[in-house]
């Protein structure tokens, strides 16, 4: 197992109204940079997007932004980052953030953070990729996601062999650990497939 070096984090582009959120933005983007792990994310300067990456950027990590062009201003593209790539689309979007990271986090966030972390277990769960999957569970925050998972497994949608892969953390402290002791196998077929049809 190689040891995870970028990690992609999905967030809300608010701040939600639990200040706990905000907080385990703020923990999160701190204690990967202190790992020596490299942050990617959706590029902005709002919400828990922005708080994670500026608490990276103060603790000395790398960060990668990656933003489609007609949302650098709804969303206010952080310029201090090391890198910016600007995209034509969302599946551009998606699809560089997948490549350029060995793990995926997901705090809080809106039906946006939901669909780009279902997309993950979902190529997960179809072998396209052997990535760690995180969701930090802040204040049980994904609860009700976890219930619907074994709702779907209860009524046999989501089968044995087809089972999905992630990892709950229900703080940003145990984020980094979680991610040091599982590692990622790269699949590079896997990834070639992924980038063919998007």
């Amino acid at each position: 197992m190689a040891s995870v070096r970028t990690v992609c984090v999905f967030c809300g582009s608010g701040f939600g109204k639990d200040p706990a959120f905000r907080e385990a933005a703020q923990a999160l983007g701190t204690a990967l940079a202190q790992a020596g792990m490299a942050l990617v994310y959706g590029g902005g300067d709002v919400g828990l997007m922005g708080t994670v990456a500026r608490a990276a950027l103060e603790a000395g990590g790398h960060v990668t932004g990656i933003i489609p062009d007609f949302l650098q201003a709804r969303e206010n593209m952080l310029e201090a980052v090391h890198e910016t790539i600007v995209v034509p689309d969302m599946h551009t979007r998606k699809r560089l953030m997948f490549e350029r990271s060995d793990a995926f986090v997901t705090l809080p966030g809106g039906i946006g953070t939901l669909e780009e972390l279902v997309e993950q277990l979902t190529w997960a769960q179809l072998g396209r990729h052997k990535k760690p999957v995180v969701l930090v569970s802040v204040a049980e925050f994904w609860a009700p996601l976890l219930s619907l998972f074994d709702h779907m497994r209860a009524h046999g949608f989501i089968r044995e062999g087809l089972d999905l892969s992630y990892l709950v953390a229900q703080e940003a402290s145990a984020v980094v650990p979680m991610l040091q002791a599982t590692g990622h196998e790269r699949d590079d077929r896997a990834e070639t497939l992924i980038t063919q049809r998007m």
